[in-house]
C-alpha cells in the first residue's frame, strides 16, 4: 500500500521466499508467480480429494451403457499421466462402424460449488511448463480416479458414434458409459504399427488392403479402420473450409535436474490426426446437439469454443504481401471462399523458401479462439456448431458442458446466460494467461540451453522483425534470439512494417521476414529469458 501522500515509499510485504536464483524449480516456480499462477496445491482441496471413493456402485452400472466388452484404447503422448479421452470400435457389418469417443467423466466426482470445483474453476486449466504440469484438478483425481487408465473401469460421458465406410455420421448418441481401456498406446507405437502396414505419412491416405495374413501387429485392423475414417472426415472437414495449419511445436528433453540436453521440433504425424479428427466429430456433435434447434426455438444455454472471421484488414495486407510472389488470395466471399483460399496458398508455398513467412503473416491475420455463450461459429475449422467437450482433466469449460449436457438430459431448464457467459469470459483469460507462462518456460529453457555456446556460429532464419532489431530462430534447433539494431552497422536501416522487412538507405539492402542469414550466440542472459546474436 501507499500510506498517504508524504509517504515517499509504498509498503510490501514477503509472502514467500522462492528460493536462490538459477536454480531450476525456483525459476519455474517464478514464472508461475509472475503470472499469478499456483505453485502449491491448497492442502484443504487435497483433502477433500483424498475423500473421494473410486468404487463404482452397482447404481452406477445401472444408469450407464456397458462398454467394457469393445475394443477400447487411449492413444496420448508418451510422457502424459492424464488420460482424458479413450476410442472403441466395433464392426457392425454392411459396411458400418461403431465408433465411441469416451471422455473421463470429471463431473461425477467434481460436485459443482464443492471445494475442488472452486479451485479448478479459479484455474480454468492446467498449465504445462517444459519440465512439468500444473494440473487443474488435484493428482487424485487427474492422474488416478478420473484418468482412463488400461485394465480399469471407468466412469465415461460418451459420443457413440455410427458411421458408414465414407465415415458419414448415419446415427449418434451422447451417453454415459463404463468402459475399460485394453491398451494405453503413445503416439509413436500407433505410427509405427500404421507405418509398418503401409502408410505413408502425411499423404493423407489409408493403409493398403491387407494381404493373405491380415494386417501386422496388435490390433491393427481396428486401429487402421479409426485412421481410414478419421482421413474422410478430415479430407471431408478440408472439402468444407476448414483452415490449414499444421504448426511444429518445440519440445525439451531435461536431464533430472531440469537441464535442457536437446530441443527438438515436434510434428504431428497421422497417429495424432486420427485422435484429433473423432474429437473434432465429438465437440461438433455435442455442439450441435444443443445449439442446432428448429426454428422458432431457442437454444438452450452453452459454452461454445467461437473462432472469428479473420481481421479484413490483416487479410488484405496478406493479399498484397503474397502477389509480388505470384500467389493469388481471395479476400472477399463467403467464410469458406476464403478459407479455401488461404488453404490453396499454404500448399502452394509449401517447401518453398518463404513458406515459414507466408504462414507466419497468414496465422496474424486470424482471430484467436475463445469461449462465449453467444455462438458465432469457429472459422477455423469451418463448423458453426464448436465445442470443448474432450478434456474434462485438464479444461474448466468442458467440464461446464460436461454438467449442462447432463442437465438438458434429465429435462432440466436453460442455464443462467451471463453466469457462464462470466465463466466463458474468465476460462478465456486464463487460456491465455497459461500460453504466456508456457512461452515463457520455452524461452528460459532455450537461453539456458544456449548458454554454453557463446562465440559458436549457427545457419538460422528471421522470425521477427522490429524497428530495434532483427529476431532471428536457428535452423538446428529452433531457439530464438535478436540481433540488435546496433548491430547492423554497414548503413541506416528503415523499418517497412507492411512488407516485414529492413531496408538501407543507401545500399538498398533488405533483410526480410523468412530470410536465411548466419548468426553467432553473443550472449545468453538466463534472467531477462534473452539471447543476443551477432550477425557471423
Amino acid at each position: 500500500e501507499w500510506p498517504d501522500a508524504d509517504h515517499r515509499n509504498i509498503i510490501g510485504e514477503v509472502v514467500d521466499v522462492l528460493g536462490p536464483a538459477g536454480d531450476n524449480d525456483v525459476e519455474m516456480n517464478t514464472i508461475l508467480a509472475q503470472y499469478d499462477l499456483p505453485y502449491k496445491y491448497p492442502k484443504n482441496v487435497e483433502d477433500a480429494a483424498e475423500k473421494i471413493s473410486d468404487k463404482i456402485t452397482p447404481q452406477d452400472f445401472e444408469e450407464r451403457e456397458d462398454f467394457r466388452d469393445r475394443f477400447t484404447c487411449t492413444i496420448d503422448p508418451r510422457d502424459a499421466k492424464d488420460f482424458d479421452d479413450a476410442l472403441s470400435i466395433k464392426s457392425l457389418g454392411m459396411g458400418l462402424w461403431e465408433v465411441g469417443v469416451h471422455i473421463a467423466d470429471v463431473s461425477h466426482y467434481v460436485k459443482e460449488g464443492s471445494v475442488i470445483d472452486r479451485e479448478a474453476q479459479k484455474r480454468a486449466t492446467s498449465v504445462y511448463l517444459v519440465d512439468r504440469t500444473i494440473p487443474m484438478l488435484p493428482e487424485r483425481l487427474c492422474n488416478y480416479i478420473c484418468s482412463l487408465r488400461p485394465d480399469e473401469d471407468k466412469l465415461a460421458f460418451s459420443v457413440i458414434f455410427t458411421l458408414d465406410d465414407e465415415a458419414k455420421v448415419r446415427r449418434y448418441r451422447i451417453v454415459h458409459t463404463v468402459i475399460r481401456s485394453k491398451r494405453r498406446y503413445a503416439y509413436e507405437e500407433v505410427q509405427q504399427l500404421l507405418e509398418d502396414n503401409g502408410v505413408k505419412d502425411g499423404t493423407g491416405l489409408p493403409a493398403p488392403v491387407p494381404g493373405k495374413d491380415g494386417y501386422k501387429g496388435e490390433n491393427a485392423e481396428s486401429l487402421i479402420v479409426l485412421d481410414r475414417l478419421a482421413k474422410c472426415l478430415r479430407k471431408e472437414r478440408f472439402k468444407n473450409g476448414s483452415v490449414k495449419f499444421d504448426r511444429e511445436e518445440l519440445h525439451f528433453d531435461v536431464d533430472e535436474k531440469g537441464k535442457p540436453i536437446r530441443c527438438y521440433f515436434k510434428r504431428s504425424k497421422d497417429a495424432n490426426k486420427l485422435v484429433e479428427e473423432f474429437m473434432l466429430l465429438a465437440n461438433k456433435t455435442v455442439a450441435e446437439s444443443v445449439g442446432k434447434v428448429t426454428k422458432g426455438k431457442k437454444a438452450k444455454t452453452l459454452p461454445y469454443r467461437v473462432h472469428d472471421n479473420p481481421d479484413p484488414q490483416k487479410l488484405e495486407q496478406l493479399r498484397e504481401f503474397v502477389a509480388p510472389f505470384g500467389y493469388k488470395l481471395k479476400t472477399e466471399g463467403s467464410k469458406g471462399e476464403t478459407a479455401r483460399s488461404i488453404n490453396r496458398l499454404m500448399d502452394e508455398c509449401e517447401g518453398k523458401r518463404e513458406q515459414n513467412l507466408i504462414q507466419t503473416i497468414a496465422l496474424r491475420a486470424m482471430m484467436k479462439a475463445r469461449y462465449s455463450v453467444h455462438n458465432i461459429g469457429h472459422f477455423g475449422l469451418a463448423f458453426d456448431y464448436y465445442t470443448h467437450f474432450t478434456s474434462p482433466i485438464r479444461r474448466y469449460p468442458d467440464t461446464m458442458v460436461h454438467r449442462l449436457i447432463t442437465r438438458y438430459q434429465q429435462g432440466g431448464r436453460s442455464a443462467n446466460k451471463e453466469h457462464y457467459e462470466e465463466l466463458c469470459k474468465h476460462s478465456s483469460d486464463m487460456e491465455q494467461v497459461a500460453a504466456n507462462a508456457e512461452r515463457d518456460s520455452i524461452k528460459y529453457k532455450s537461453v539456458e540451453f544456449m548458454s554454453d555456446k557463446l562465440g559458436q556460429k549457427f545457419d538460422a532464419h528471421i522470425s521477427g522483425i522490429q524497428s530495434y532489431g532483427i529476431y532471428c530462430e536457428i535452423d538446428e534447433n529452433h531457439c530464438e534470439g535478436l540481433v540488435p539494431m546496433r548491430d547492423l552497422d554497414d548503413d541506416y536501416y528503415d523499418f517497412d512494417e507492411r512488407n516485414y522487412c529492413l531496408v538501407g538507405r543507401r545500399r538498398h539492402h533488405k533483410y526480410q521476414l523468412g530470410d536465411p542469414i548466419r548468426i553467432q550466440v553473443a550472449n545468453a542472459n538466463i534472467e531477462k529469458k534473452q539471447l543476443d546474436f551477432t550477425l557471423a
